[in-house]
């Protein structure tokens, strides 16, 4: 199936825009180690958004992979993951802030190195959320794709280094108009001291009718009361 639409998201970079339902978006990281942060509203009410702790719940996981929905502070679904070569993206650790930044890879600024200059995740989105008529008020939590963040028995954060190979892929298929913004800045628990440096590339394409055995449909009783509440929507707004 040929693209849409393509973009890559190059280290530090972010990218917000409105994706229509019915499409898929194909990340696919160019290098080992990638972390792209993702939020995710309703484009046609703002005030709709990815809710971290429902999805979580609902879905009895703390990590997304295929199967998994995004689900809404609506009980709606905005998102599902269709493909997923690596089985583990993070949804715990958040995005890094300008403290963080400094305080772990060193003081930048951009009137010394213009655009290679360390971007927080914190700035990216405010900037993008503006952007779009929101604000920093609408700062809310991430899904870092390509990042796998784990507990151990005691309850420590760990980043699992190894994760993401060159070429790994995700793909989430948008059952409501979404407006997507990304900030490709590292995991704030990456150990890393060098700042990473690893592109992103989008990719837009048609997706197939959600059909009765769609696997995220059938994943858990949850996710088909969430695909059946967005429907819902959409045949009585007729959008």
């Amino acid at each position: 199936m040929s693209s849409i639409w393509q973009t890559s998201v190059r280290a530090g970079e972010k990218w917000s825009g409105v994706i229509r339902k019915g499409r898929l978006i194909r990340f696919t990281a160019l290098e080992a180690g990638a972390n792209l942060s993702a939020m995710i509203f309703h484009a046609k009410d703002l005030t709709e958004r990815y809710n971290m702790p429902d999805s979580l719940k609902a879905q009895y996981t703390a990590h997304l992979t295929r199967g998994n929905t995004l689900m809404s502070d609506n009980g709606r679904v905005l998102a599902s993951i269709v493909e997923d070569s690596l089985g583990w993206h993070d949804t715990i650790s958040g995005y890094t802030t300008r403290a963080l930044t400094d305080r772990k890879y060193g003081k930048t600024t951009y009137q010394e190195l213009r655009n290679e200059w360390h971007r927080s995740g914190q700035e990216n989105f405010a900037v993008e959320l503006t952007r779009n008529g929101l604000g920093v008020r609408d700062l809310s939590p991430v899904v870092n794709l390509f990042s796998k963040v784990y507990c151990d028995d005691e309850g420590q954060m760990h980043y699992a280094t190894e994760h993401c190979p060159a070429g790994a892929t995700v793909v989430l298929r948008t059952e409501m108009d979404v407006l997507l913004v990304l900030s490709n800045t590292p995991n704030p628990l990456d150990p890393r001291t060098a700042y990473p440096s690893v592109p992103v590339n989008i990719e837009v394409l048609e997706a197939e009718a959600v059909n009765e055995d769609d696997y995220c449909l059938s994943y858990r009783p949850e996710n088909k009361r969430a695909f059946e509440n967005t429907w819902s929507y959409h045949q009585l707004t007729g959008l």
